[in-house]
């Protein structure tokens, strides 16, 4: 009888653990990752020298990624429980004057324009204004947040203008074409709860670019460290450590406001510069 409760034992532990991994497949080739080796804590490197600008830099390489999970809203309507993107790439560096974040994700399909019945590709990082974490989604009262809104279609307006000036020629005829004029790809934001998202009135103090490629989307958006608005800029400190929330956003699946993939407050440690 012991013989076969041990037989039986393992049987049951052989095909508990088989199945495990024909779950953790089907996760990886859908890009979820099981879990982090680098738990809960992002850390942002300090580094000498000026910080990239462009998401391919070499810099971005000598910094480690922490790859994070991501699910669907489903705290108020309309809720998106099922979002095609479920996992976000984040590597972050400073220089004791900038901080910088590189944010990555699968996207087969770029959609950079917002026009009836299409929708654009866009990413957020969530900074809380204050030191107590707000609700992660879009904060709450009393409890504000800092939101960066990375948005594709600013993006290629700003490729588009920058393109234009410099093709243009001398004497050549000049085509009419209306491109928005943007300060910056990433609309600088405070949310106190739901519906009260508002735009800051100075724009341009975060600034960001990105790059489409092979189904992925690379987006870089930085600041200054030193905040100019202490009620409505987030706090970045280097040697201190504070959270921040994500949000990635799929035009092509319909994705827009609330209907969004959402990774709630992971801790952010910023590198003191006394290691310099």
């Amino acid at each position: 009888m012991r013989m076969t409760y041990i037989d039986s034992s393992r049987s049951y532990l052989l095909g508990f653990f088989s199945s495990l991994i024909v779950v953790a497949s089907v996760l990886g080739a859908f890009g979820i990752p099981l879990v982090s080796s680098e738990g809960m804590t992002i850390r942002s490197y300090l580094v000498h020298g000026d910080l990239p600008n462009a998401a391919d830099d070499t810099a971005w390489q000598q910094v480690s990624p922490i790859t994070i999970p991501l699910s669907g809203q489903v705290i108020t309507r309309p809720v998106w429980p099922e979002p095609t993107v479920h996992a976000l790439t984040v590597r972050s560096i400073h220089n004791g004057t900038e901080i910088a974040f590189l944010l990555e994700w699968q996207d087969n399909t770029k959609n950079d324009r917002l026009t009836p019945g299409t929708f654009r590709d866009g990413v957020a990082i969530g900074l809380p204004l204050g030191d107590a974490p707000a609700f992660f989604c879009m904060g709450q009262l009393d409890h504000y947040v800092n939101i960066w809104h990375w948005k594709a279609d600013w993006q290629t307006d700003i490729d588009r203008r920058a393109a234009r000036a410099s093709e243009k020629k001398e004497g050549e005829v000049r085509t009419f074409e209306v491109i928005p004029r943007r300060v910056s790809s990433v609309e600088d934001l405070i949310g106190g709860g739901f519906s009260t998202l508002t735009t800051k009135d100075k724009q341009g103090r975060v600034q960001g670019q990105a790059v489409w490629k092979d189904g992925v989307w690379h987006v870089v958006m930085r600041r200054p460290l030193v905040s100019e608005e202490q009620e409505n800029e987030a706090t970045l400190v280097p040697g201190r450590m504070q959270t921040v929330s994500f949000a990635v956003w799929n035009g092509e699946n319909k994705e827009r406001n609330g209907q969004k993939a959402v990774a709630p407050w992971f801790q952010l440690s910023i590198d003191p510069v006394a290691k310099l």
